[in-house]
C-alpha cells in the first residue's frame, strides 16, 4: 500500500513538474509562425541577464515594430520556411541564434529547434556557457511546447551545428585544433533525427 501511494504520488509530482515546464505559445491567425514559436521562448528573458536570449528578444522587439537593429546585428526571419536567425558580429567572433520547426508525422505536433553557438575568429573550438542544440514538440492542440528528446547526441566541443532553412536535415561541423571543417547531416526522420 504504501509503495503504491508513493508511486501515486511520485507521478503526480511528475505530472505537476511537467506542466510547468510547458511554455505557452500566444499567436493570431490559424497557425503560429517561427516568430511566435521564438517570442515564447525569449519573452520572459530576464532583462538583467546577459544572455542570448535577451538579445533575440530585443530583436523581436524591433522587428515586430518594424526597427532597424543595431551594427553589427541582424535578423532574418523567414516564415515561409519556418526559420529564423538572429547574428550579432565583434571584431573576432560571432554569436548565432537559429530557430526552425518541422511538422511532424503524427500531425498533431511540430518540433521545435533551437541552437545557440559562438564562433571566435570563425571557428569553434571551445564551447561557451550559453551555446546548446534543443528541441521542443508543439502540441497543436493544447499550443504548448515541452521540452522533447529528438534523438540527437548533443556534442559542444570542437561541434558546431546549423538548422535547416531550406530542407530538413541538421548540419554538423566538426572542427579539428587547426580550425579544420568536416560536415556531416543529422537526417529528419518525421518524429526526430536519425545519427549517421
Amino acid at each position: 500500500m504504501k509503495r503504491t501511494t508513493l508511486a501515486i504520488l511520485f507521478a503526480c509530482l511528475t505530472l505537476a513538474v511537467s506542466a510547468q515546464d510547458a511554455v505557452q505559445v500566444k499567436f493570431s491567425g490559424a497557425t503560429p509562425d517561427i516568430v511566435d514559436f521564438a517570442w515564447a521562448l525569449a519573452a520572459d528573458a530576464d532583462e538583467e541577464m546577459e544572455d542570448p536570449m535577451n538579445g533575440l528578444k530585443r530583436a523581436i522587439i524591433k522587428y515586430r515594430k518594424g526597427q532597424a537593429l543595431p551594427e553589427g546585428q541582424t535578423l532574418i526571419v523567414d516564415k515561409k520556411n519556418g526559420y529564423l536567425c538572429y547574428e550579432t558580429k565583434g571584431d573576432n567572433y560571432k554569436s548565432k541564434q537559429e530557430m526552425c520547426y518541422w511538422n511532424m508525422a503524427d500531425k498533431k505536433h511540430k518540433l521545435v529547434g533551437y541552437c545557440c553557438e559562438l564562433l571566435m575568429d570563425g571557428k569553434r573550438i571551445d564551447p561557451g556557457q550559453f551555446d546548446n542544440l534543443i528541441f521542443y514538440r508543439y502540441n497543436n492542440a493544447t499550443k504548448k511546447m515541452t521540452l522533447y528528446d529528438a534523438g540527437v547526441e548533443v556534442e559542444y566541443s570542437n561541434i558546431s551545428y546549423s538548422l535547416p532553412r531550406t530542407g530538413k536535415d541538421i548540419t554538423v561541423t566538426r572542427w579539428d585544433k587547426n580550425g579544420k571543417a568536416t560536415q556531416q547531416q543529422l537526417k529528419w526522420n518525421g518524429n526526430g533525427f536519425t545519427q549517421p
